[in-house]
């Protein structure tokens, strides 16, 4: 499966640089990982392939237990994707528009707490690590 973070900015503090580098190393048994960053959202989006199957980690999202994100979203698209691309986008500090939002296949939440946006593209990864660990069935989830 191949998936790729889509995100509005960078990474500037080497603190996170290393903690995306860690969950990275973390994923490669599992996926074919890329981590593209934009410089805003219109490029973002101009960078989507057209048949990309699209989620924004976005506030008005819906909120998923690890267990839904593994099984309806990770497992759903090994099954089901039929090879497309999957996205995860990441918008900037003011969020995604509405136009990257109905693009979206599905608008996931991490609650109702702000986050900024670089704390979330950590979070994004360690999920996609534990959906992974998840499906495999191996001892990282705990009910």
């Amino acid at each position: 499966m191949k998936v790729t973070l889509a995100v509005v900015g960078r990474l500037k503090e080497a603190y996170f640089v290393d903690a995306e580098a860690e969950y990275r190393k973390r994923l490669k048994p599992f996926v074919t990982l890329a981590v593209t960053e934009a410089k805003d959202e219109a490029a973002l989006l101009a960078a989507l392939p057209a048949n990309a199957h699209l989620y924004a980690f976005d506030e008005k999202g819906q909120s998923l237990t690890s267990l839904a994100f593994a099984n309806e979203i990770l497992g759903a698209e090994q099954q089901h994707g039929g090879g497309a691309p999957v996205v995860f986008a990441i918008g900037g500090a003011d969020g995604h528009s509405d136009a990257l939002r109905k693009r979206a296949k599905k608008l996931i939440a991490f609650g109702q707490l702000t986050i900024a946006h670089r704390l979330v593209r950590l979070l994004v990864l360690e999920q996609l690590y534990r959906g992974f660990k998840i499906l495999r069935g191996e001892p990282y989830h705990r009910e």
